[in-house]
């Protein structure tokens, strides 16, 4: 770790949108695994690469015109 930034270490999220999606869209959101939750949510699961990619990943959300509920970065 370099002043507060942590490099060339993946960083494991979970996304959870208000929405439905299936599995066929993991190759669109970088092969995060999508699972449907009940209340007409989806949780995509998976690792990015680094800040940008996960900004990368909120904007595909964005454009699709899911609601994002939460983003928790996981251990």
């Amino acid at each position: 770790m370099a002043n507060g930034r942590e490099f060339g270490r993946r960083i494991a999220y979970e996304i959870r949108v208000k929405g439905s999606l299936g599995p066929e869209w993991a190759a669109w959101f970088d092969g995060f695994t999508i699972t449907p939750q009940g209340d007409d949510e989806t949780s995509l699961v998976g690792q990015a690469a680094d800040q940008p990619a996960l900004h990368g990943l909120l904007a595909k959300i964005r454009d699709l015109g899911l609601t994002l509920i939460r983003i928790e970065r996981l251990a």
